[in-house]
């Protein structure tokens, strides 16, 4: 399997980490689909590894949360009809959900105020188009 895969920086997934787990995947591929496993799993325990640094791990396990079973995420892939090009899906997956639940969290947002002139030119347009409204009522005739 091609790799490493990079998480951030120089922190990669860890192959001995890694357990995989294959069966058979549904769709396309004829005969050769009743005899070949290549749906993959891809387990990966968020809890226990040692290759994310403590505060990405925090990071990680609060925002996949959901996505956890007893601190093991999971990602399945069957896009492929080989076992191969799944893995390499599963993998470079995990990898992006790890690369963006582990990211840093965004700046706050700072609130700033409409510079008056810009609120002043916004009343002045809606003014105006006000009297091109009201100047198209037929009250002359």
């Amino acid at each position: 399997m091609p790799g490493p895969y990079v998480i951030r920086g120089s922190v990669v997934l860890p192959e001995g980490e890694l357990a995989w787990r294959f069966s058979r995947s549904s769709g396309p591929g004829g005969q050769h689909v009743n005899t070949s496993d290549s749906r993959v799993e891809l387990l990966f325990d968020v809890a226990a590894t040692k290759a994310l640094p403590e505060v990405w791990k925090e990071r990680a396990l609060e925002r996949l949360a959901s996505r956890l079973v007893d601190g093991v995420l999971t990602v399945r892939a069957s896009e492929h009809r080989s076992q191969f090009r799944n893995r390499e899906m599963a993998a470079v997956r995990l990898a992006a959900l790890l690369a963006e639940a582990t990211a840093p969290p965004p700046k706050a947002r700072r609130a700033t105020k409409i510079p008056r002139g810009i609120n002043e030119r916004r009343l002045r347009e809606k003014k105006a188009r006000g009297e091109t409204k009201r100047g198209r009522t037929g009250r002359d005739w």
